[in-house]
């Protein structure tokens, strides 16, 4: 990220997704925010004298020579009462390419610097409007794929992981203040802090660690989305199977085996729950090959998915190559779904061979679409394990936060190993000290410039 002169310039940045809309909005934050959105804009009213706090401001955006870009709402809020804690303008356009280009020009060429990406958040973590797991939490609640992880970052953007972590901390500064007292004054009378409360105290927290990282795992599939993999032979239905789940003709469907080549992918909402579902090339030998590489990429994500429907065509008899199959496929994360159940069956049928190979079985028609809802619930429940949504006011780290709190639990797991062999004070505390500096690199208290990179890179421009 950008070193400390670079972080006191005023920057600008579409603030929009790009694209075409009815509104776009450029933002300028900065010391000399406001005097370039002066020098830009074009009151509607007469009497306009300069931008007043927390009011949209009508009139125009114009050009170095005056002529009119674009008409506009203008808004100032200024800090540190700001998003960024610094004076920041908002120009709201419409939403056109070329117009917030026009715009977005003008301000660069009047003093302010493009923003890099996430340069708006790290101001705003720099500036104490928000500790990082906040910062972090404003891409998550971004990226959410569905309504159960907007909840969840939104808890995060409240600042309550963020008072939890510091509540863990002072718990432990709090041992440490007593374990350097028992070091600095072995001498003295004074009362020392016993090894049980020690461990005790060391041990309650690692628990809510613990705890923490559970919720990780639990809630994984919401705050992600899952990914489901359709495989199977060649013309077993799986296009079509996609293409029913979908609602629409997404993957091409023939009757020509191999048309799947590579792999399809597209997103279903199934009561919440956001999935990816991938439709693979089908499984044979090949002489093909773009198609062998594509079989072999199905491979790959089957290895990857959280549930696999293997598809089986169960009107004709089942190939030596599905028996193949159910030999390395894990029944724990699969779900045998026998297709065309609308036509008379082989004999015997291929649903009661998987049904010994302990598969769960669930017969469908893409076709006539009999038994897809059936499905649909299946593939929830495989995944989240029940219907049932997570707590919205659960608190659950990301993964940066999650491995420095696994970091600190092993600190911590390590102190009471020593504590019960009799090491000295000093050196407990000294695993306690870490376990204390890691917790703070959570909140940002103590970060280095790798990490503010490495999280901030990750937004987008405009942030």
């Amino acid at each position: 990220m950008n070193d400390a002169a670079r972080r006191k310039d005023t920057i600008a940045a579409v603030a929009t997704p790009p694209g075409q809309g009815g509104v776009g909005i450029i933002r300028i934050s900065g010391s000399k925010a406001v005097g370039i959105a002066a020098s830009l804009f074009r009151a509607s009213r007469k009497n306009f004298t300069n931008f007043k706090p927390y009011r949209l401001h009508h009139g125009t955006v114009a050009d170095a020579k005056g002529a009119a870009i674009d008409e506009v709402l203008a808004a100032f809020m200024p800090g540190p009462k700001s998003y960024t804690g610094e004076d920041t303008i908002e120009f709201n356009c419409h939403g056109g390419q070329a117009i917030l280009a026009a715009v977005l020009e003008e301000c660069l060429d009047r003093g302010a610097r493009l923003a890099d990406r996430g340069e708006f958040t790290l101001r705003a973590y720099l500036n104490g409007r928000m500790d990082l797991t906040q910062a972090e939490a404003v891409a998550e609640l971004i990226h959410a794929p569905g309504k159960a992880a907007m909840h969840l970052a939104q808890v995060k953007l409240s600042g309550v992981l963020g008072q939890k972590i510091d509540d863990l901390r002072h718990r432990l500064e709090a041992l440490r203040a007593q374990l350097c007292v028992a070091v600095d004054f072995p001498e003295e009378e004074l009362e020392c802090l016993p090894m049980e409360e020690l461990v005790r105290t060391s041990s309650e927290v690692r628990e809510e660690i613990a705890a923490l990282l559970t919720a990780v795992e639990r809630t994984k599939a919401w705050r992600e989305g899952a990914l489901v993999v359709l495989a199977g032979m060649v013309n077993a239905g799986k296009s079509s199977l996609m293409n029913a789940l979908l609602g629409r003709n997404r993957a091409i469907v023939t009757d020509v085996p191999g048309t799947t080549r590579d792999y399809l992918e597209e997103t279903l909402n199934l009561d919440g729950l956001t999935v990816r579902l991938a439709d693979t090339a089908g499984l044979r030998d090949t002489g093909d090959s773009i198609e062998e590489a594509g079989i072999e990429k199905g491979r790959e994500l089957m290895e990857q998915a959280d549930l696999i429907l293997y598809v089986v065509d169960n009107s004709e008899t089942i190939a030596e190559e599905n028996m193949d199959a159910a030999t390395w496929l894990d029944p724990g994360k699969t779900i045998a779904v026998m297709n065309k159940m609308d036509v008379i069956g082989a004999e015997p049928p291929p649903w009661k061979i998987f049904k010994r190979w302990m598969f769960e079985i669930i017969k469908v028609s893409a076709k006539s679409g009999k038994n897809l809802d059936t499905l649909a619930a299946r593939i929830r429940e495989r995944i989240v394990e029940g219907d049932g949504q997570p707590d919205p006011d659960e608190l659950v780290p990301n993964a940066r936060q999650a491995r420095v709190l696994r970091q600190a639990a092993e600190e911590l797991e390590a102190m009471e190993a020593d504590a019960a062999i009799a090491v000295p004070y000093d050196l407990l505390g000294v695993r306690l000290e870490t376990a204390c500096d890691v917790l703070s690199g959570i909140t940002g208290r103590i970060s280095s410039e790798e990490v503010l990179n490495s999280i901030f890179d990750n937004f987008c421009i405009g942030k």
